[in-house]
């Protein structure tokens, strides 16, 4: 799969966005592989099996369902692949009209939108999604004085996250998300 991302995303204005969060993926994975060998190491073979089965990089065990606004084609599609790589439920919005009419349709868990929109504001996304349902709000934008992060707290979002995505950081900020609503 991380061939084929690679081999559709080459000589794209997202490129280098794309190859970040995969190198990060990557990162990780090596990192908790030696942090296994070397507990395996400390604490012999009896690690492997007692070792939890959620410590490999599989999905939730609660899907949420996450909307994802974005208007570039290319980021769109690299955060749903990835997110859905990891357990989500994703649906993806190219703009405020099309994110309206999918929170009018389906039930959602999560907004991750982007602020600036050809045709609205993310800001207007995430107000109607919070009249429509509770849902939890993540602001992903450029704009990030604190000015702009006021403004997306007041307009509803609860997290303000700065691109390019730290996709750790969003994956943290999900699985907060998904063990308040598992209350």
């Amino acid at each position: 799969m991380m061939k084929t991302v690679l081999i559709i995303l080459a000589g794209t204005a997202g490129a280098v966005a794309a190859i970040a969060i995969i190198v990060d993926m990557v990162l990780e994975v090596y990192i908790r592989r030696q942090a296994a060998a070397r507990l395996r190491e400390v604490l012999g073979p009896d690690y492997q099996r007692q070792r939890p089965a959620t410590e490999d990089l599989v999905p939730q065990a609660r899907s949420l369902r996450i909307l994802v606004v974005e208007d570039h084609a290319d980021t769109l599609r690299v955060l749903g692949s990835l997110l859905n790589h990891f357990g989500y439920d994703i649906s993806m919005a190219s703009g405020a009209r099309s994110a309206l009419e999918i929170v009018e349709l389906k039930e959602l868990d999560v907004v991750l939108s982007d602020i600036g929109l050809p045709d609205g504001s993310g800001y207007d996304v995430i107000a109607q999604a919070k009249r429509k349902q509770p849902v939890k709000g993540i602001a992903l934008t450029g704009f990030c004085r604190d000015e702009d992060i006021r403004r997306s707290k007041e307009a509803g979002f609860d997290f303000h996250l700065s691109k390019p995505v730290d996709f750790h950081e969003l994956r943290t900020i999900l699985a907060e998300v998904g063990s308040i609503s598992d209350h």
